[in-house]
């Protein structure tokens, strides 16, 4: 039996963070991702900040507190929208596709999924999620990667073995 994964999720939001709007899209991804089984602590808020939000993911990953970070909000193409830039600050390599997926999926639901700039990639052993920050833009785009986790997971553990699905 695999031990259930871990997840970090970072709500990137100037006005959450102010406390003048509550955050829905955390606790809605954390509900999402403990019925998916993972293990999830309360969700963590931090303003628009490039800088704020890198020093958090590198904080994260450099005393190994998860398996995946999931951050919702910033991604948009409003001035203040960094959140893709401060994880490329971090990763070590992107995964296109994720970003790519989650516009596809997105775009079967609103036109504005295109504007998107949602992005994953890698720094270590540790997946790092860049989701949408609307409650449901974040559970559209997080539908659509999620069983792809667990395996990225896997081959970054160095478990690299590729099973045919449906097969023996």
């Amino acid at each position: 039996m695999t031990q259930p994964l871990q997840a970090i999720i970072l709500t990137i939001s100037d006005t959450s963070h102010k406390g003048t709007r509550h955050d829905k899209s955390g606790p809605a991804l954390a509900n999402h991702l403990r019925a998916a089984g993972y293990i999830v602590p309360t969700p963590e808020i931090l303003p628009d900040e490039r800088e704020q939000i890198a020093t958090r993911l590198r904080a994260v990953i450099d005393h190994h507190q998860t398996d995946v970070i999931f951050t919702t909000g910033g991604t948009g193409v409003a001035p203040r929208d960094v959140t893709p830039e401060a994880v490329r600050d971090v990763i070590d390599r992107e995964i296109p596709g994720f970003g790519e997926l989650m516009r596809q999926s997105g775009r079967a639901f609103t036109p504005m999924a295109s504007l998107s700039r949602s992005l994953a990639g890698v720094s270590g052993s540790t997946l790092i999620v860049a989701l949408p920050g609307s409650p449901k833009a974040a559970l559209e785009s997080l539908s659509a990667i999620l069983e792809l986790v667990p395996h990225v997971h896997d081959l970054l553990n160095g478990r690299t073995a590729h099973e045919i699905q449906g097969g023996e």
